[in-house]
């Protein structure tokens, strides 16, 4: 019987080897980042490994942290004049342990100016696919994960975040980015929304996970767009109506594989978002990490650009039919 490691293993490097041949074929530029940085992402969900620089010369140790994302330092390379980049990164997450989560990850994170989530969203598709092609043994663009087939071929289906809510009796409109609506809409259907005093957020993905996320891309995957407002991230708002933020993500039976936007590239917009989410892990009892300066100074300059974040070990446990991510890694954090 073959050894399901060596397997997982060899699978994962049929899929990155597509990967990157699919990217340089179309004139995309592999690019290297820092793992350790000064500042890591402010996401009020997201902990941050800690450690220590201390300089063997002498002089001041200083913290810094393993990124959450190379994120950061991908937009200042957009800045700096590259057009079409993506990295195949190992990022850090504390705490994160889970059938679908390992503290060390691989990611995929591609950005492409002179577009926007649209664009970004069609090179995503298209690389999948390419990934699923490669460790599919007929050469096709499907997979079959926990009894169901799942066709990869793009283009994946879209769905507004408004009309999913909507497809469970909420109408998230209605609710204009007030966390007590929220609440109300979903205890009126039997839904738990969570505590007073939650955000926004908290309710929002209390009521997506119970019931719209698991239903998600059962058949072929599926981008939910349009997210509201006050989930923007770094994404930019609709022009056409501010009420949403041009946001997407990408679902596959019913997992998560993707988070993308059309970037935000107004400097001084960025920096009170970030202001913003510091205060906000302040008051959660979080780290509050520095503010990166040197990526604020870059936004400003950056063209319009789309970017996306894939989780590979998550879509390579679809393209396996693996039963979590821990059968793809060669060393997960659960076995440690």
């Amino acid at each position: 019987m073959a050894n399901p490691r060596i397997a997982a293993a060899r699978a994962r490097a049929r899929l990155q080897a597509a990967l990157r041949s699919h990217l340089a074929e179309r004139g995309w530029d592999e690019v290297e980042t820092p793992c350790l940085v000064a500042a890591p992402g402010m996401e009020p969900h997201l902990r941050a490994f800690e450690t220590e620089l201390v300089p063997e010369a002498g002089g001041a140790s200083r913290p810094l942290y393993l990124h959450t994302s190379p994120e950061y330092a991908m937009k200042r390379l957009l800045a700096e004049g590259f057009g079409r980049i993506f990295q195949l990164a190992r990022v850090f997450r504390n705490g994160e342990i889970s059938a679908t989560h390992n503290p060390e990850f691989t990611m995929l994170e591609m950005y492409r100016t002179g577009t926007d989530h649209r664009g970004i969203m069609e090179d995503l598709e298209q690389t999948v696919a390419a990934g699923a092609r490669a460790l599919h043994p007929a050469g096709e663009a499907r997979a079959r994960w926990r009894g169901r087939e799942l066709d990869l071929a793009p283009p994946f289906e879209r769905l507004g975040v408004a009309v999913a809510f909507s497809s469970i009796g909420i109408d998230l409109a209605a609710c204009a980015g007030d966390a007590g609506r929220l609440r109300a809409a979903a205890r009126a259907r039997g839904l738990d929304a969570g505590p007073e005093g939650e955000r926004f957020e908290d309710a929002f993905f209390r009521v997506f996970l119970q019931a719209i996320e698991p239903g998600l891309g059962r058949a072929r995957p599926v981008y939910l767009v349009d997210w509201p407002a006050p989930m923007a991230a770094l994404a930019r708002l609709d022009p056409a109506d501010p009420r949403w933020a041009q946001r997407f993500e990408l679902y596959a039976a019913g997992i998560e594989l993707a988070n993308g936007f059309a970037e935000l590239n107004d400097g001084a917009e960025q920096r009170r978002r970030l202001v913003e989410e510091r205060e906000l892990r302040r008051r959660l009892g979080r780290p509050a990490y520095p503010i990166d300066e040197r990526f604020l100074e870059a936004v400003g300059r950056m063209p319009e650009a789309g970017g996306v974040a894939l989780g590979l070990d998550r879509l390579l446990m679809i393209l396996t039919g693996a039963g979590s991510i821990g059968e793809v890694l060669l060393f997960p954090a659960s076995e440690a």
